[in-house]
């Protein structure tokens, strides 16, 4: 068997529609968009959550709470207690996807505190929380913290 002896299977390609071919073609004059209106014009289409000018749904029910998208920091997130299991004496965030810990190298590093640390680590990250740390240098570790993740920068409000 080659490469031109293949077939498609059958029914797998259908022959494109040919709109807009006069009305022979079955397609023509509105060519299958119905008559005049919002979506039978180019780029027109009810939007979403739209309820033909009846007040919708998400206009109705309360908006509680407040997110802070634009200035969250994502972080990749290690326990203690997973800490211990390494080999090595000094712990950063290569040697964490080394391990299979973490999956990006790329997000900066904080530590918590779940788990127990019987052995003196150094440990690099960019935050600790503060059991963490507490853990580390009660096992005679050093927890060094690295410089931080730079928040995403805030628009000035325009003068007038």
């Amino acid at each position: 068997m080659k490469l031109h002896n293949l077939l498609n299977t059958p029914g797998s390609v259908k022959k494109r529609r040919r709109v807009g071919c006069g009305t022979g073609s079955g397609h023509g004059h509105t060519c299958g968009r119905g008559n005049k209106g919002m979506k039978s014009r180019s780029g027109g289409s009810v939007r979403p959550g739209y309820e033909g000018g009846q007040m919708p749904l998400y206009r109705k029910l309360p908006h509680r709470g407040f997110s802070n998208f634009r200035f969250h920091i994502e972080y990749a997130v290690v326990n203690v207690g997973a800490l211990d299991a390494l080999a090595g004496k000094e712990i950063d965030a290569a040697a964490l996807v080394a391990a299979g810990l973490t999956r990006k190298s790329d997000l900066p590093l904080k530590i918590l505190g779940a788990g127990e640390v019987t052995k003196a680590l150094t440990v690099k990250a960019h935050k600790f929380s503060g059991s963490a740390r507490e853990k580390i240098e009660k096992a005679g570790g050093k927890a060094i913290e690295l410089t931080p993740p730079a928040a995403p920068a805030a628009e000035a409000p325009a003068s007038k």
